[in-house]
């Protein structure tokens, strides 16, 4: 069974750092695709971050991230990062991977909070 599992979440002050993980298991066509982060919090419609292709040469990122986040993957691992940098408050959320072109297949996202 294909999972996307996300890893790397957690609590930090305003200015720091984190990298989020994202491993697919189970998805043997996973260099194949184009893969998405994407963040929700209870009172935003989800939203994407960031867009790896499927070399890993060309991306794209929201406004609200350009030049603070960073997505890459690693085809042979089967695994996408998000390196997020700068951090503030308003990044809070539930973040999680997906492909664009598999809309329902989605991990169950690991929480990051940005709080003094």
């Amino acid at each position: 069974e294909a999972r996307l599992v996300e890893s790397g979440g957690g609590l930090v002050q305003p200015g720091g750092s984190l990298r989020l993980s994202c491993k697919a298991s189970g998805f043997s066509k996973f260099s194949s695709y184009d893969m998405n982060w994407y963040r929700q919090t209870p009172t935003k419609e989800r939203e994407r971050v960031a867009t790896i292709d499927v070399t890993g040469r060309r991306t794209n990122y929201a406004d609200s991230v350009k030049g603070r986040f960073t997505i890459s993957r690693d085809n042979r691992q089967h695994l996408v990062y998000l390196q997020m940098n700068n951090l503030k408050p308003e990044d809070t959320g539930l973040y999680h991977c997906g492909a664009p072109r598999l809309p329902g297949f989605r991990g169950q996202g690991t929480q990051v909070t940005v709080s003094s």
